[in-house]
């Protein structure tokens, strides 16, 4: 018995059990701190949306919450399946998906066809079925930019090589823009500079485009009265706290209102008198009020920690797409993130960007889960369904030798076999 027991434990692992054996810890923490805010935006989002909804007649509390549910249960699956599908057909994919993108862009520009609230028009479909394609376009461009920056594995030698991934980005932000939707164009902006960051180009080139980008931005802001005093509101928001800046006042009360320890769970007061859709843009406010700075704190926490395992998936890769994408996910839930923060804070003029897991928004949740997925994915291997995506020479190695890889780790050597070994180990087979 004893024989046949260390002759078990000799036997190499199969692949699933590599793989399910080989978790990181980035993975877990990955994974521990975004479920941790879906939950915590739930129950924001119930917090936020059911007294007003109570008092304004429009329903029992729960309707907002329910969907909230529905959508998150939603967003995980589609977290599973894109943990689990073969970055290689990812890759192959790309372009199609960032054409459906820009053409529902398109579409969301035609009367009749897209769907206007509050004055933007940046939906489609009706009622529980309506989304948002920037959203979409978000994810289509990263994935866009992640392939262009894989492709020159010796880096760029000319500012101008950069040229053809600016005009597809330039172009999708000139189309969300226009919805009016200029926040969810500035986290595009911010997430593929931070990818052109992280590819280790010169700052001058960056900072040339950067400039070129800031300029059209000012420009397009001062081109309309009410974006001239949404910009004016932002400068000095208590000048005018009845008009363009009454909502940034009112986020700033129910903040400091909170104190450190907070009103408690559901008490908050600007909700239900003062401060308009407060489970959208302005959840961060509710959370600063009813929890406090402690509260608060406890949410940064966690988004560092989503950044922090990000960017160790990122680093620890095995191609440089993979590490060009990871990097790209992480950028866009923690710029998507900040600049909500810096935006309800009174640091940067009101958007309109939803903060990440936490405001209720359908489509935002669900793609943002399904960047998690690919996340989790990287972290894998790419699903380990196809050749790791590697630069080089060892881009020929094989599936079987990835796997005994995971299999040293599981047993906690990380010193890589010697090719005899790993000889010795296939002619066992």
């Amino acid at each position: 018995m004893a024989r046949a027991s260390a002759a078990a434990q000799d036997q190499p692992l199969s692949r699933r059990e590599a793989r399910s054996r080989s978790r990181t810890t980035e993975e877990d923490v990955l994974l521990t701190a975004v479920l941790c805010l879906v939950a915590f935006g739930a129950v924001m989002v119930y917090s936020a949306s059911s007294a007003p909804s109570v008092l304004s007649g429009t329903g029992d509390g729960t309707d907002l919450l329910i969907r909230y549910v529905v959508f998150a249960g939603l967003g995980f699956l589609a977290l599973y399946v894109a943990a689990r599908f073969p970055l290689r057909r990812l890759i192959a994919l790309t372009g199609p998906f960032l054409a459906v993108s820009f053409g529902l862009l398109l579409l969301v520009k035609i009367p009749g066809i897209g769907v206007s609230v509050n004055g933007a028009q940046r939906w489609l479909g009706s009622g529980i079925f309506r989304f948002q394609p920037s959203e979409f376009a978000k994810l289509a461009l990263v994935l866009y930019t992640a392939r262009f920056l894989a492709d020159k594995p010796q880096g760029f030698k000319r500012s101008g090589e950069l040229l053809p991934v600016a005009l597809v980005v330039g172009g999708a932000m000139v189309l969300v823009a226009t919805q009016p939707d200029l926040g969810t164009a500035l986290v595009v902006a911010a997430t593929c500079g931070a990818m052109l960051v992280a590819t280790g180009i010169p700052f001058r080139w960056l900072a040339g485009y950067a400039g070129a980008g800031a300029t059209l931005v000012l420009l397009y802001s001062l081109s309309a009265p009410y974006r001239r005093d949404r910009l004016t509101s932002f400068i000095d928001p208590w000048h005018h706290a009845s008009t363009t800046g009454f909502q940034a006042v009112q986020g700033q009360i129910a903040i400091g209102s909170g104190g450190i320890f907070g009103r408690g769970l559901g008490q908050s007061v600007q909700k239900i008198f003062y401060l308009p859709e407060a489970h959208t843009d302005f959840i961060l406010a509710i959370v600063g009020e009813e929890l406090g700075i402690l509260g608060l704190l406890a949410l940064l926490v966690l988004y560092a920690l989503v950044a922090w395992a990000g960017l160790q998936i990122a680093r620890s890769a095995t191609s440089r797409y993979a590490k060009m994408l990871a990097a790209g996910l992480t950028s866009l839930i923690v710029c998507q993130a900040l600049l909500n923060l810096f935006a309800v804070l009174g640091i940067f003029p009101l958007t309109g960007v939803p903060l990440p897991f936490m405001s209720y928004g359908s489509t935002s949740l669900v793609t943002l889960l399904v960047a998690v997925g690919l996340l989790l994915n990287i972290a894998r291997g790419g699903a380990q369904s196809e050749r790791p995506l590697v630069d080089g020479p060892n881009a020929r190695r094989s599936e079987d030798d990835h796997a005994d890889e995971l299999s040293d780790r599981s047993r906690g050597n990380r010193r890589p076999r010697s090719a005899s070994t790993r000889g010795r180990r296939r002619a066992a087979h």
